[in-house]
């Protein structure tokens, strides 16, 4: 078998080089999605533990080592933004509520940008799943040719005949599955978490622009 699949027509052999290296890559990205989600998960927690116990200042410390965490980044751009305001204005808490505002409008932007670190991948994911059994589809039917113009070629359509050409057809087929299950599963459960950390990272700006608002009310007041 590995022989016929060694001898394998240039096309049929170009579609197998294509998909392995789809596979390839596609375990590649897998690996590093779980290895990014699983670590702006835990990030997350650890941040969300202090932001809820924490003043202010002590958030902000908290957050420059979690990094990996989308509320984290978010949080570290509202706090510079709101820091240099102040400064500007000469005083903590010094902020009008249209500042406030202009600060969250920016911060759309910063979760803009983590919620598209955190996808960035998935698309490779899903066009492998979708496409590779097309790709190996492509292969089955050129192995088919090839068993079709030897039986033309030698007058007979016996087993040795078009064997060759039946098992590029095959393993075309298989390979192109191969590539396309762990994609599209690794897809559709990767997509999911990332789709949870990103609507937790929406509450979080809801619930930040309201405590950013509260701090200004409180200092007017």
């Amino acid at each position: 078998m590995l022989e016929n699949i060694w001898d394998s027509g240039p096309v049929v052999m170009a579609v197998l080089v294509l998909l392995m290296i789809a596979s390839v890559s596609s375990w590649g990205v897998i690996f590093f999605k779980f290895r990014e989600l699983g670590a702006a998960e835990d990030e997350t927690e650890d941040f969300l533990d202090a932001f809820r116990e924490r003043p202010m200042d002590a958030i902000y410390d908290v957050a420059k080592d979690h990094p990996r965490s989308p509320l984290s980044v978010v949080f570290q751009a509202g706090y510079r933004e709101v820091a240099q305001l102040e400064r500007l204005g000469g005083s903590k808490g010094s902020l009008t509520s249209e500042q406030v505002e202009d600060v969250v409008k920016r911060l759309n932007w910063v979760q803009t940008d983590e919620g598209q670190r955190l996808e960035r991948g998935l698309s490779f994911l899903a066009t492998t799943g979708s496409a590779s059994p097309f790709v190996g589809l492509f292969g089955t039917v050129v192995g088919i040719m090839n068993s079709f113009h030897e039986i033309g070629e030698t007058g007979s359509a016996s087993l040795a005949t078009v064997a060759p050409g039946l098992t590029e057809a095959l393993v075309a087929t298989a390979v192109g599955l191969f590539a396309a299950i762990p994609a599209v599963i690794a897809y559709n459960y990767l997509s999911a978490r990332t789709g949870r950390i990103l609507e937790r990272l929406d509450a979080f700006l809801v619930e930040y622009g309201v405590l950013l608002h509260r701090s200004r009310a409180n200092h007017a007041a």
